[in-house]
């Protein structure tokens, strides 16, 4: 049986990483300190995969904790952080704490216990606003606020463990991934949560910007899989950082044709200034990935989103 540490395991990608793993037989420890991640997004995995699932309470700046849920496991897939542009450009402190501190507290436990392989969750964000599409890894990177900057910072401590240290690092450049279980109540929440749960709840979408803006959207399914990939990708992908993402870009108006399209609701948008920080336009070349990961896309954009939307009205049904 093979042993995974998830960080940030209560978190929406962590949990969704979390349930495939446990279904197909492994075993999973959950570092998570709650403060994003929800144990709602976990409850049952103690029940349904008794001897398979452990949960740590903890926080990734606290090294005994992480090295104490690293004892034993084959892979940690490192996806804990304090995630948002706009969080870190108001708290670039707390944020930097985290997302480097926390991820050199992983890289060193993972070092002195023997793990195989650390799969790092970074950001496209590091890319900034080059006008370059598609993004490609050989790309000199921009980041444009703290959040992208210590993306990056972790990155390249990944790279220096393996190349001090033979641990084996592979960190996964996620583009604007969404699905089930991603919070849409946060002030940080990602924007495709806000406008599903805005329509539904018959209130008109808030954007920033002029609605131009696009971004490479990737279903959750399809960054589960290349995680559990890039865990047994040949010794040559250690070391570097692959784009993970459908190789497509949107528009916010395109998100909010396709959400009237499937929901029925007129959106009706507000529109508000950009963010400070915000990207304007984003979209992956994925050879990388095709070439070490073996990675393709199984859900496209559509069909995402339709079962995102679903998930919502169940969940919403569900609150009244």
């Amino acid at each position: 049986m093979e042993r995974y540490l998830v960080t940030g395991g209560a978190g929406f990608i962590g949990s969704n990483i979390t349930e495939s793993l446990l279904k197909d037989g492994a075993f999973v420890r959950v570092l998570d300190n709650f403060i994003t991640g929800k144990r709602e997004n976990i409850d049952g995995f103690k029940e349904m995969y008794s001897s398979g699932f452990e949960l740590v309470e903890g926080d990734l700046r606290d090294s005994k904790i992480v090295a104490r849920a690293s004892e034993g496991v084959d892979y940690i897939l490192h996806q804990g952080a304090l995630p948002s542009v706009p969080r870190s450009v108001e708290d670039p402190v707390l944020t930097n704490e985290i997302n480097v501190g926390g991820t050199l507290n992983v890289l060193i436990a993972a070092r002195d216990s023997g793990v195989k392989r650390v799969v790092f969750a970074s950001s496209s964000s590091i890319y900034g606003d080059t006008p370059e599409l598609p993004k490609r890894e050989d790309m000199p990177p921009s980041p444009k606020s703290p959040y992208a900057l210590q993306k990056l910072a972790a990155e390249f401590y990944c790279r220096l463990f393996y190349e001090l240290y033979g641990l084996q690092t592979i960190s996964l450049r996620y583009f604007n991934v969404f699905g089930p279980r991603q919070d849409p109540g946060s002030m940080y929440a990602a924007v495709i949560p806000k406008f599903v749960t805005a329509m539904l709840n018959g209130e008109r979408p808030v954007v920033f910007g002029d609605g131009k803006q696009t971004r490479d959207f990737t279903y959750i399914d399809n960054v589960v899989r290349a995680n559990r990939q890039a865990c047994h990708a040949p010794a040559d992908s250690c070391g570097k950082a692959i784009n993970v993402a459908c190789r497509k870009k949107y528009s916010l108006i395109d998100l909010l044709e396709n959400l009237e399209s499937i929901t029925g609701i007129s959106p009706n948008p507000v529109f508000e200034p950009p963010a400070p920080g915000d990207v304007r336009d984003s979209m992956a070349d994925i050879s990388l990935a095709e070439r070490y990961l073996s990675f393709e896309v199984s859900v496209g954009f559509k069909e995402g989103l339709e079962r995102t939307v679903r998930w919502y009205e169940k969940v919403l049904k569900k609150a009244f």
